[in-house]
């Protein structure tokens, strides 16, 4: 596959608005590229940006011949895993979620998606 063709895949683009020592601004990544960043003032200018950032990413690996990820397929994933935990994490959990009146997957889930 060359440049063009990666391109064209459904990657995951993590946006993030920012307020820091620096200003305002948008923050971009690339989730299944490790590195694959960049910024904008606007979102117009942030979609550019990483999209010239991914450009470079892409031209770097193949030239050297190293492996490129693809995007993860949605349908890769049942939306279900297994935890382990302590006993005493285990029923403060469960307390929290009676009291809040919610099953403690609901609360779990909240924790999970802050």
């Amino acid at each position: 596959m060359n440049v063009k063709d990666y391109m064209k895949l459904p990657y995951t683009r993590l946006v993030q608005e920012m307020n820091d020592e620096s200003g305002h601004y948008f923050y971009g990544r690339i989730l299944e590229l490790d590195g694959c960043q960049s910024t904008g003032d606007t979102l117009e200018e942030l979609y550019e940006s990483l999209n010239e950032a991914m450009e470079g990413y892409l031209e770097v690996k193949i030239e050297n011949g190293l492996p490129v990820a693809v995007p993860e397929r949605m349908e890769d994933y049942s939306g279900k895993f297994n935890v382990r935990l302590p006993k005493s994490l285990h029923q403060r959990l469960a307390i929290e979620a009676s009291r809040e009146g919610v099953s403690l997957n609901q609360l779990v889930l909240y924790k999970l998606a802050q």
